[in-house]
């Protein structure tokens, strides 16, 4: 029987089963939904094919599959485990790559750690497009509509935590157009956000990426943070660094990533 080998890595809790491939047709979608199942498969949020490039200039390319089987557009803490795991490769305590994704070409800079690396990734630049308002529990939330790559819902609310979350963003998400993601934000003692995060196709998770850059965006764009400066995003699985510029937009994070283990499991 034909055996299919992964490895697992996780971005700030955000897990995935990295698989490198030379084409897409590796893992199918009920495979992937198999393979991220947590108590009958090997668990992750998603399953993350690193491809070759169809740019010479690039590193590689990656595609993700949720859990759930579909497939967004970004994701910020996949792409700085599928940074590391080529510059593991690539046998390199330092590199910088392009890399591709479903939203565009993507710059990541690695600096290897004993225990994993620190990534830093060039997000794009956040597009924002007004306000949205939803009922929940007899108030009205308004979110700010932040485009990551992926579409986002960002709300800077207290006193909802992770059992409201689960209520409100599914309903949410499943009443918009190609579904959404859903931060709910608190300033952080000390400075800095903290957020609660639902992922499209996923649920509630540790952390996102592209959720942190679309809080970040959404602060600075409200004068919540300064533009140009670094501000930090707490998520349940550890803090992320994040830097809005005033002129275009664009988003740096940076974040952690570490190898957790590989293995196989039956094609």
């Amino acid at each position: 029987m034909d055996r299919l080998s992964f490895a697992k890595y996780e971005g700030a809790g955000n897990d995935f089963l990295l698989v490198e491939a030379e084409d897409e047709g590796v893992v199918s979608t009920a495979r992937a939904r198999e393979l991220c199942d947590r108590h009958f498969g090997v668990g992750g949020d998603g399953v993350i094919l690193v491809l070759p490039a169809h740019d010479p200039e690039a590193r590689g390319r990656m595609v993700v599959i949720n859990a759930d089987g579909s497939r967004p557009e970004m994701c910020g803490n996949g792409l700085r485990c599928v940074a590391l795991l080529l510059a593991e490769r690539d046998g390199l305590g330092r590199a910088e790559y392009v890399l591709e994704t479903d939203a565009g070409r993507r710059q990541a800079r690695v600096e290897r750690q004993s225990t994993g690396a620190e990534v830093t990734l060039g997000m794009g630049a956040a597009r924002l497009s007004g306000t949205l308002d939803w009922p929940f529990e007899g108030k009205t939330l308004q979110f700010v509509s932040v485009d990551m790559g992926n579409p986002h819902a960002v709300s800077f609310v207290s006193g909802i935590d992770e059992r409201g979350l689960d209520r409100l963003a599914p309903a949410m998400s499943g009443g918009t157009p190609g579904g959404l993601n859903v931060e709910l934000v608190s300033a952080r003692e000390g400075g800095g956000f903290r957020v609660l995060v639902w992922e499209r196709g996923v649920g509630r998770t540790l952390a996102c990426g592209t959720g942190a850059a679309a809080v970040a965006a959404a602060a600075a764009t409200t004068g919540r943070a300064p533009f140009d400066r670094p501000m930090t995003v707490e998520l349940p699985g550890g803090a992320l660094e994040l830097t809005v510029n005033e002129r275009t937009l664009e988003v740096t994070l940076k974040g952690p990533a570490r190898h957790v283990f590989s293995g196989q499991v039956n094609a």
